[in-house]
């Protein structure tokens, strides 16, 4: 069942207003087609899981919260690792540092879910530790932080750009088994997915909205700042915090 959008007197576009039987059948009807969604993401993560794999440098050389270390040692001893490759622009404030990045990465807090089913957290940024680490520390983040150096990025394949990869830890063996980029990593931000249940979703023109739907968000980088920062910076400078670098 499909309806169109209805004006109000303030010349803001609304869904009709039906009565609940009504509703209830269009609901209904959308409901199959997300348990349709939720089957096929099933598939594609069963696909995922039968993916091959390939060995990297399991000594590639990272610099943590005690200095230098490996790619290896990230694992924490675990199985698994999974790894958000955080974008730096250096010699930049954090007013400029990449808003995608903060947008995501900020939203994985509680790792103890992860940690209970032997995966471990945690973000490469792409730059020098000492800067980067100081505006995780500004945005208040927990997760374990690494940085790389150029030569580490070039051996991963990351030429520059955030993407988000998993590990498998054999031994002493380390093995990439999957990464993505792009839209592949909303997985990462429930924002994006709440968004998405509501009446007029992220307002991003490219959407597929109603005739007279709202959709004032542009698709530049923006769509994730508030007043010319990344959106999660004015929480943390109003309790107070200096941002860095």
């Amino acid at each position: 069942m499909t309806v169109d959008a209805v004006i109000d007197t303030e010349g803001t576009a609304l869904p009709p207003v039906v009565d609940r039987a009504t509703w209830q059948e269009a609901r209904d009807a959308l409901l199959a087609r997300e348990k349709a969604h939720t089957r096929a993401g099933d598939a594609i993560a069963a696909a995922r899981r039968r993916l091959p794999m390939v060995e990297v440098d399991a000594a590639r050389p990272l610099t943590g919260a005690d200095g230098p270390t490996t790619l290896l040692a990230a694992f924490e001893g675990r199985a698994r690792l999974v790894a958000y490759c955080h974008m730096w622009h250096a010699g930049h404030s954090a007013a400029e540092q990449c808003p995608g990045c903060t947008y995501f990465n900020s939203q994985v807090r509680e790792l103890a879910y992860l940690h209970a089913r032997g995966v471990t957290y945690a973000t490469i940024a792409q730059g020098p530790y000492a800067d980067s680490v100081r505006y995780r520390d500004f945005l208040g983040l927990e997760a374990p932080w690494y940085a790389i150096d150029a030569a580490g990025q070039e051996a991963l394949e990351l030429d520059g750009g955030f993407a988000l990869l998993a590990f498998l830890r054999v031994g002493d063996r380390v093995y990439e088994t999957y990464r993505t980029r792009g839209r592949g990593v909303e997985v990462m931000a429930p924002t994006t997915g709440l968004l998405d249940m509501t009446v007029y979703g992220r307002g991003e023109p490219w959407e597929d909205s109603p005739a007279g739907w709202p959709q004032p968000v542009v698709v530049d980088g923006s769509d994730f700042c508030l007043d010319g920062r990344p959106a999660a910076q004015w929480s943390r400078i109003a309790a107070g915090r200096t941002p860095a670098p």
